[in-house]
């Protein structure tokens, strides 16, 4: 395959290191790198088939493992015949994933995206094999730790690599794809996960990784066409940012505990939590520092923030993710406790915000591909997000299905639309030398506004049925010592206990329509973020999505900061196939 892929040779580097190459004001379009003078003839229909199947197959698993062991704990807990850790089978996958994420786009800038897709791939089953063999608690949450390491790699890298393979105007249909079967995968991760543990056993939530994830490992092997620098190990070794992987690490550590912990090991008021949230914080302002005026190869450029239209995209897309991980974590919840589903059947109730979320995500990517616009998809993205989110609020306790149904098929557009609009805006804002590091960014950004999104959703709903419970003990008369039951702690793990509890059919409605108010609150809190983000689409400047393939810039020698050719740009292309 000669030369496939068209990737660009950069022959400039930055005036300063807020100013890379590439860069524009906010109101030009970014001009694009120089190609190479060989003619780019275009990837086989079978080559980018393939590679795509794989890819999705590695997001798929990559999303499933963050909600499939939600509905196994119960087993997992009755096997090990312990409770002691147990919060860790969910955190510590989520803990890695979201913590080592921008450094996997920093590592594939070095040595290239194939041999760290498939070490991410590599890795991720190492983790699943260590949880289905693991006799006891402590070796399956080290093993859920190693597949968050890979599966933050294969979520993130998956995003790079179809960035590389195709020129921005195409790639919007090829990553609305990839963060479509993302979105599905972790909506529908509870439901498989429960239909394991039911019907053969919780350890096959991680059985079914290997055969999988082995098929993903073979096609990329045989059939991904990306280029390759052939950087030596020590040479890459050199130049990784160690500093600033440290820190970003270390403080999304400690900000990610604290939000694991709050009103579940120890109180918000605990110092702990506290002790972890300043000081993360805290490391996350010398990671700032850091990036800004001492990396030589950061990790997350400056330059990416320069201007609020710059950061527009990110905080849009933060608080995208945000309204949509929030709803579908708290709809099963709504389900079953105001619609008295059981709990395997509550994820059935997902299925219109994830089908049309599914269209609305195809049709998005094919406008995009075919206008070469992305804005006005954000405009009109953002007004069904508000309008279905807003219309949640508007339930009522005796309200038919066909509503909820409905307000989820709008909810589900908008978030579909949106899926990969702001990538594309902050991906054209910038030189194809910053791709990696602005799609690791976004997977950051996605990362902690989900972990963030599930905490603060579930403070407003305990807060809700904290303030209700004096009031429904002294409705329940009798039974007033059963309202314990349902306190703000305890009230999401009491749902299947209303219909237990030998309550009669007034007091059962009663504990439901409690319920259906505290998440009242949690819709609100939802709907003011995704009018949060409608106004700050307004910054969002429009850039041509060209139909040329620039391609990468990788090696050892790529400088991210100020320098002279001389001081190491690498110019890459995927060479003949002579042999070299």
């Amino acid at each position: 395959m000669s030369k496939a892929l068209g990737l660009a040779r950069v022959s400039s580097t930055p005036n300063s290191r807020t100013d890379p190459p590439g860069s524009t004001d906010d109101n030009a379009t970014p001009a694009p790198a120089p190609s190479s003078s060989a003619e780019s003839p275009r990837l086989t229909t079978a080559t980018i088939a393939w590679t795509m199947m794989s890819l999705c197959l590695s997001v798929l698993l990559s999303a499933l493992d963050l909600t499939i062991v939600t509905p196994a704990i119960p087993a997992i807990v009755g096997t090990f015949k312990t409770a002691a850790g147990y919060i860790w089978v969910g955190g510590a996958y989520t803990l890695a994933y979201a913590a080592i994420t921008p450094v996997w786009g920093s590592v594939s800038d070095i040595w290239g995206r194939k041999p760290i897709m498939l070490i991410a791939v590599a890795v991720f089953l190492v983790g699943s094999l260590v949880c289905a063999l693991a006799p006891h608690m402590d070796a399956l949450i080290a093993g859920r730790a190693i597949q968050g390491l890979g599966g933050s790699g294969m979520g993130i890298m998956v995003n790079i690599v179809v960035s590389d393979m195709f020129s921005l105007r195409d790639r919007g249909l090829y990553l609305a794809i990839t963060s479509l079967v993302w979105a599905v995968g972790s909506a529908i991760g509870p439901v498989l996960g429960g239909v394991f543990t039911t019907r053969l056993s919780w350890r096959w939530c991680f059985w079914i990784n290997l055969p999988v994830g082995a098929v993903s490992f073979l096609v990329l092997l045989f059939f991904m066409r990306v280029p390759s620098p052939r950087t030596p190990i020590a040479a890459g070794l050199k130049v990784i940012d160690w500093t600033g992987s440290l820190l970003i690490v270390g403080g999304s550590l400690m900000v990610l505990l604290a939000l694991d912990f709050g009103d579940v090991v120890y109180s918000w008021s605990s110092a702990t939590v506290i002790c972890l949230l300043v000081f993360g914080t805290a490391v996350m302002a010398l990671f700032v520092l850091n990036e800004w005026k001492i990396a030589k190869n950061p990790i997350i450029p400056v330059w990416l923030f320069t201007s609020p239209t710059k950061v527009a995209p990110y905080v849009v897309f933060a608080c995208n993710s945000y309204v949509f991980i929030g709803q579908a974590y708290y709809l099963p919840l709504y389900a079953q406790s105001v619609l008295a589903a059981s709990a395997l059947t509550s994820g059935l109730y997902l299925l219109p915000l994830i089908v049309s979320c599914s269209l609305a995500a195809a049709a998005a990517g094919i406008f995009m591909q075919q206008t070469g616009k992305y804005l006005p998809v954000m405009y009109i993205a953002q007004g069904f997000l508000v309008l279905g989110s807003g219309l949640l609020i508007s339930l009522e306790f005796e309200t038919n299905i066909t509503k909820l149904i409905i307000f989820q098929i709008l909810v589900g557009i908008g978030v579909g639309m949106n899926i990969e609009a702001p990538i594309l805006a902050a991906q054209a804002a910038t030189s194809v030398r910053d791709t990696a590091a602005v799609t690791a960014t976004m997977g950051f950004v996605r990362s902690l506004s989900t972990a963030i999104s599930v905490v603060i959703g579930g403070v407003v709903f305990q807060n809700e049925m904290n303030a209700k419970n004096e009031g429904l003990a002294s409705q329940l008369g009798s039974n007033s010592t059963l309202a314990r039951e349902f306190n703000g702690d305890l009230a999401a793990s009491s749902v299947e206990e209303i219909s237990t509890l030998g309550l009669n059919a007034d007091q059962e409605s009663l504990i439901r329509k409690t319920y259906f108010e505290a998440l009242r609150m949690v819709w609100i809190m939802y709907v003011a973020f995704a009018g949060l983000a409608t106004v700050l689409n307004l910054f969002v400047r429009a850039h041509k999505l060209r139909s040329e393939n620039e391609g990468a810039v990788l090696g050892a020698d790529r400088s991210r900061q100020q320098g002279s050719p001389a001081a190491g740009v690498a110019e890459l292309e995927l060479r003949n196939e002579r042999g070299d």
